[in-house]
């Protein structure tokens, strides 16, 4: 009995000790922020109803060292591409004035995701410290994969990258740092 406690104390510490989660925050918080603290933001922009993002949050965001790094370098953004918010941005409110509460699964299109150019889900959607959108990424990506893609727009690293055979190059010199 005594074994069988002393393993549950230590499996807790342990999954306190490297359970890492991503401080979420709405985008208005971090445009706030960025006037402190200038940071990019990473955006993901999901949807209730799309399987490959709710996958993305589990195997993906849920990884010790995108969590990590994501706190570290960005304002971490969800954002519902159907959802009912409303965001002000340069200047602009964004809306879904199609968007109907008795929907269930797929809902009309958020004015901010077509603003960004956002046609499927999951997409990261990179935004610089002035909060200008840098680029979107659509699809799934793994822990391996978003780790190129946090550590080009982490700083200003993506402005070197001018053509293709620039993010050849990029990585191709890159050594990830994830130990999984």
């Amino acid at each position: 009995m005594v074994s069988i406690r002393l393993s549950f104390i230590f499996l807790f510490i342990i999954n306190i000790t490297y359970s890492q989660e991503v401080n979420w925050i709405s985008m208005d918080k971090a445009l706030e922020l960025q006037k402190k603290v200038p940071k990019n933001i990473m955006m993901d922009v999901y949807t209730d109803w799309c399987g490959p993002c709710k996958l993305m949050d589990k195997n993906t965001f849920q990884n010790p060292d995108v969590a990590n790094f994501l706190n570290e370098n960005f304002y971490a953004v969800k954002f519902n591409a159907e959802g009912n918010s409303t965001l002000k941005h340069n200047g602009k409110v964004f809306s879904n004035p199609g968007y109907s509460s008795s929907k269930s699964g797929r809902n009309s299109t958020h004015n901010f995701t077509k603003y960004l150019g956002v046609y499927g889900y999951p997409t990261i959607v990179f935004f610089d410290d002035a909060s200008n959108p840098i680029a979107p990424i659509t699809g799934y990506l793994t822990p391996e994969q978003i780790e190129i893609y946090l550590n080009l727009f982490s700083d200003k690293k993506y402005l070197n990258i001018k053509s293709q055979e620039d993010f050849k190059v990029f990585i191709e010199n890159f050594e990830s740092k994830f130990k999984s």
